[in-house]
């Protein structure tokens, strides 16, 4: 509380004179107030719990021998290779994504300085794709070619979803996140072995994109590696029979 002191001096008043008066403001109970608003606003508060990303990371198995990690189907290798194109003021202008599936295909039998195309073109035959997004609900570029590479799993996952949000379902968060998880690292499942390669000229977009293109399709089976001779062979040769500058 705040307390008005009359100031008593010693000696003969002057007839007139202003009385002098000290102020003095009690901070003890506001300071008390301060605690209890303190301690009401803690335990009434509630804590927001913190949104992050959930990562599918690939299968951290240690039952499984190191000559068996760097082993895949090559029916079921895909190997992506990432670029960035820059303007005059270094922002990147786009991203481009190399693929292939199986082993590059590397035979040159005519001699014209350019690749053959091989009996089955799907296999081996680097191809050219963008990061973009659905549109009406069908999914484009590079998304589009994950998704039917991993559509076994996908249907699988998209069919417990479909379970799991019935009305009446009794199937838990819990449950669902478990067995989604099962489905995803069924090793009897036709499932993508994906090879993430970046130029030097990659832009950490790209790659971040990619990272977020696993998820999306729900590939746990892929790794970051770095691009070889081979690679930047096949990209020189694609540029040259597409005659891109």
């Amino acid at each position: 509380m705040a307390e008005i002191q009359q100031k008593e001096s010693g000696g003969k008043k002057k007839k007139g004179a202003q009385k002098k008066m000290d102020i003095h403001v009690d901070f003890t109970p506001m300071v008390d107030m301060n605690m209890l608003l303190i301690s009401f606003f803690m335990l009434c508060t509630t804590m927001i719990k913190s949104q992050t990303l959930n990562i599918t990371l690939p299968s951290n198995d240690k039952n499984l021998e190191q000559k068996d990690l760097s082993k895949a189907a090559e029916s079921e290798a895909v190997t992506l290779i990432l670029t960035s194109d820059y303007d005059d003021k270094g922002t990147v202008e786009d991203n481009t994504i190399y693929y292939f599936f199986g082993k590059p295909y590397m035979e040159d039998q005519d001699g014209d300085g350019l690749l053959d195309t091989p009996e089955d073109p799907s296999m081996g035959v680097l191809h050219a794709e963008k990061f973009l997004g659905d549109a009406g609900g069908v999914q484009r570029g590079i998304r589009s070619i994950l998704r039917k590479r991993n559509e076994t799993v996908l249907n699988r996952i998209d069919s417990l979803k479909r379970e799991w949000r019935r009305p009446g379902s009794e199937m838990t968060d819990a449950e669902f996140e478990e067995k989604a998880k099962a489905i995803r690292n069924d090793s009897t499942l036709s499932r993508p072995v994906v090879v993430i390669k970046a130029t030097p000229e990659a832009s950490w977009e790209s790659i971040i994109s990619t990272l977020d293109e696993m998820q999306i399709n729900q590939i746990t089976r892929y790794q970051i590696n770095t691009i070889n001779g081979v690679d930047s062979a096949l990209i020189l040769d694609y540029l040259n029979k597409n005659k891109v500058q």
